[in-house]
Protein backbone atom coordinates (compact mmCIF):
# COMPACT_ATOMS: atom_id res chain seq x y z
CA UNK A 1 0.00 0.00 0.00
CA UNK A 2 1.41 3.36 -1.01
CA UNK A 3 3.95 2.04 -3.51
CA UNK A 4 5.14 5.46 -4.68
CA UNK A 5 7.93 5.16 -7.24
CA UNK A 6 8.23 1.42 -6.50
CA UNK A 7 11.44 0.98 -4.46
CA UNK A 8 9.85 -1.25 -1.77
CA UNK A 9 8.11 -3.25 -4.48
CA UNK A 10 11.35 -3.76 -6.39
CA UNK A 11 13.06 -5.04 -3.25
CA UNK A 12 10.12 -7.38 -2.65
CA UNK A 13 10.15 -8.51 -6.30
CA UNK A 14 13.78 -9.51 -5.93
CA UNK A 15 12.93 -11.42 -2.72
CA UNK A 16 10.00 -13.39 -4.16
CA UNK A 17 11.87 -14.30 -7.34
CA UNK A 18 10.46 -14.86 -10.82
CA UNK A 19 7.79 -17.25 -9.54
CA UNK A 20 6.44 -14.62 -7.14
CA UNK A 21 4.35 -11.55 -7.83
CA UNK A 22 4.30 -8.09 -6.29
CA UNK A 23 1.34 -5.71 -6.52
CA UNK A 24 1.87 -2.02 -5.81
CA UNK A 25 -1.03 0.29 -4.99
CA UNK A 26 -0.79 4.08 -5.08
CA UNK A 27 -3.44 6.79 -5.13
CA UNK A 28 -1.68 9.09 -7.61
CA UNK A 29 -1.34 8.47 -11.32
CA UNK A 30 2.04 10.21 -11.29
CA UNK A 31 3.50 7.66 -8.85
CA UNK A 32 1.93 4.68 -10.67
CA UNK A 33 3.43 5.93 -13.94
CA UNK A 34 6.82 6.46 -12.29
CA UNK A 35 6.78 2.98 -10.73
CA UNK A 36 5.87 1.38 -14.06
CA UNK A 37 8.65 3.30 -15.82
CA UNK A 38 11.14 2.35 -13.12
CA UNK A 39 10.12 -1.32 -13.37
CA UNK A 40 10.64 -1.26 -17.14
CA UNK A 41 13.99 0.52 -16.79
CA UNK A 42 15.15 -2.04 -14.18
CA UNK A 43 13.82 -5.03 -16.13
CA UNK A 44 11.49 -6.10 -13.31
CA UNK A 45 8.67 -8.18 -14.76
CA UNK A 46 7.08 -9.61 -11.60
CA UNK A 47 5.79 -6.29 -10.20
CA UNK A 48 2.59 -4.56 -11.27
CA UNK A 49 1.22 -1.19 -10.20
CA UNK A 50 -2.38 -0.01 -9.86
CA UNK A 51 -4.02 3.35 -9.31
CA UNK A 52 -6.20 2.94 -6.24
CA UNK A 53 -6.87 4.18 -2.74
CA UNK A 54 -5.82 1.78 -0.01
CA UNK A 55 -9.39 1.51 1.26
CA UNK A 56 -10.66 0.00 -2.03
CA UNK A 57 -8.05 -1.92 -4.01
CA UNK A 58 -8.46 -3.97 -7.20
CA UNK A 59 -6.75 -6.91 -5.49
CA UNK A 60 -8.87 -10.05 -5.12
CA UNK A 61 -9.68 -11.60 -1.74
CA UNK A 62 -6.94 -13.68 -0.11
CA UNK A 63 -4.33 -12.94 -2.79
CA UNK A 64 -1.28 -11.79 -0.84
CA UNK A 65 1.05 -13.60 1.55
CA UNK A 66 2.54 -10.36 2.87
CA UNK A 67 1.32 -6.79 2.77
CA UNK A 68 3.79 -3.98 3.41
CA UNK A 69 3.31 -0.25 3.79
CA UNK A 70 5.97 2.34 4.50
CA UNK A 71 4.78 5.58 6.15
CA UNK A 72 1.55 5.92 4.20
CA UNK A 73 -1.38 4.56 6.23
CA UNK A 74 -1.15 7.43 8.72
CA UNK A 75 -2.14 9.76 5.87
CA UNK A 76 -5.41 7.88 5.24
CA UNK A 77 -8.50 9.56 6.69
CA UNK A 78 -10.08 6.15 7.46
CA UNK A 79 -7.31 3.93 8.77
CA UNK A 80 -9.81 1.32 9.99
CA UNK A 81 -10.97 0.84 6.38
CA UNK A 82 -7.36 0.47 5.24
CA UNK A 83 -6.73 -2.29 7.79
CA UNK A 84 -9.98 -4.05 6.84
CA UNK A 85 -8.85 -3.95 3.19
CA UNK A 86 -5.44 -5.32 4.15
CA UNK A 87 -7.15 -8.16 6.02
CA UNK A 88 -9.35 -8.89 2.99
CA UNK A 89 -6.48 -9.18 0.50
CA UNK A 90 -4.21 -11.26 2.74
CA UNK A 91 -4.37 -15.05 2.65
CA UNK A 92 -5.04 -16.86 5.94
CA UNK A 93 -1.74 -16.84 7.80
CA UNK A 94 -0.66 -13.76 5.84
CA UNK A 95 1.43 -11.07 7.49
CA UNK A 96 1.01 -7.32 7.70
CA UNK A 97 4.23 -5.32 8.00
CA UNK A 98 3.78 -1.57 8.48
CA UNK A 99 6.21 1.23 9.19
CA UNK A 100 4.31 4.35 10.20
CA UNK A 101 4.21 7.50 12.30
CA UNK A 102 2.38 6.99 15.60
CA UNK A 103 1.74 9.22 18.63
CA UNK A 104 3.07 8.00 21.97
CA UNK A 105 1.15 10.58 24.07
CA UNK A 106 -2.18 12.38 23.92
CA UNK A 107 -2.07 15.86 22.43
CA UNK A 108 -3.35 18.98 24.14
CA UNK A 109 -6.05 20.97 22.34
CA UNK A 110 -3.42 23.54 21.34
CA UNK A 111 -1.12 20.83 19.96
CA UNK A 112 -4.02 19.21 18.10
CA UNK A 113 -4.85 22.52 16.43
CA UNK A 114 -1.19 23.08 15.54
CA UNK A 115 -0.72 19.80 13.67
CA UNK A 116 -2.99 20.59 10.75
CA UNK A 117 -0.35 22.66 8.95
CA UNK A 118 0.44 21.61 5.38
CA UNK A 119 4.14 21.05 6.16
CA UNK A 120 3.22 18.44 8.75
CA UNK A 121 1.08 16.53 6.24
CA UNK A 122 3.91 16.62 3.70
CA UNK A 123 6.28 15.29 6.38
CA UNK A 124 3.87 12.37 7.05
CA UNK A 125 3.27 13.52 10.63
CA UNK A 126 -0.15 15.15 10.80
CA UNK A 127 -2.15 11.93 10.38
CA UNK A 128 -0.42 10.16 13.25
CA UNK A 129 -2.79 8.54 15.76
CA UNK A 130 -2.24 7.47 19.33
CA UNK A 131 -0.46 4.10 19.48
CA UNK A 132 -3.32 2.34 21.31
CA UNK A 133 -5.85 3.62 18.75
CA UNK A 134 -3.67 2.68 15.77
CA UNK A 135 -2.94 -0.84 17.07
CA UNK A 136 -6.59 -1.20 18.08
CA UNK A 137 -7.72 -0.57 14.51
CA UNK A 138 -5.40 -3.33 13.30
CA UNK A 139 -6.82 -5.76 15.87
CA UNK A 140 -10.40 -4.66 15.15
CA UNK A 141 -9.86 -5.56 11.47
CA UNK A 142 -9.27 -9.16 12.63
CA UNK A 143 -5.49 -9.34 12.87
CA UNK A 144 -3.78 -11.21 15.70
CA UNK A 145 -0.25 -11.09 17.07
CA UNK A 146 -0.28 -7.30 16.65
CA UNK A 147 3.08 -6.06 17.92
CA UNK A 148 5.44 -3.14 17.67
CA UNK A 149 8.73 -4.55 16.40
CA UNK A 150 10.74 -1.33 16.76
CA UNK A 151 10.35 2.32 17.68
CA UNK A 152 12.46 5.21 16.40
CA UNK A 153 12.39 8.77 17.69
CA UNK A 154 11.63 11.18 14.84
CA UNK A 155 14.18 13.94 15.25
CA UNK A 156 14.16 16.80 17.71
CA UNK A 157 10.61 18.00 17.17
CA UNK A 158 9.06 20.57 19.43
CA UNK A 159 5.48 20.69 20.66
CA UNK A 160 3.30 17.88 19.40
CA UNK A 161 6.03 16.61 17.02
CA UNK A 162 8.02 15.48 20.07
CA UNK A 163 5.26 12.92 20.71
CA UNK A 164 5.57 11.21 17.30
CA UNK A 165 7.56 8.03 16.74
CA UNK A 166 8.23 5.88 13.72
CA UNK A 167 7.04 2.36 14.53
CA UNK A 168 7.50 -0.91 12.70
CA UNK A 169 4.37 -2.94 13.37
CA UNK A 170 3.65 -6.58 12.58
CA UNK A 171 0.38 -8.49 12.61
CA UNK A 172 -0.97 -11.79 11.29
CA UNK A 173 -4.23 -12.81 9.65
CA UNK A 174 -5.37 -15.94 11.52
CA UNK A 175 -5.53 -19.26 9.74
CA UNK A 176 -3.24 -20.97 7.29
Amino acid sequence: FGSGGGIDCFLAARSVGEQGRVIGIDMTQEMVDLARANAARLGISNAEFHLSEMEHTPVEDETADILISNCVINLAPDKAAVFREAYRVLKPGGRLMVSDMVLVEELSEEQEADRSRRDDWVACLAGAELKSVYLGKIADAGFTEVEVASVTHVGNGEGWRSKVRSMDIRATKPGG
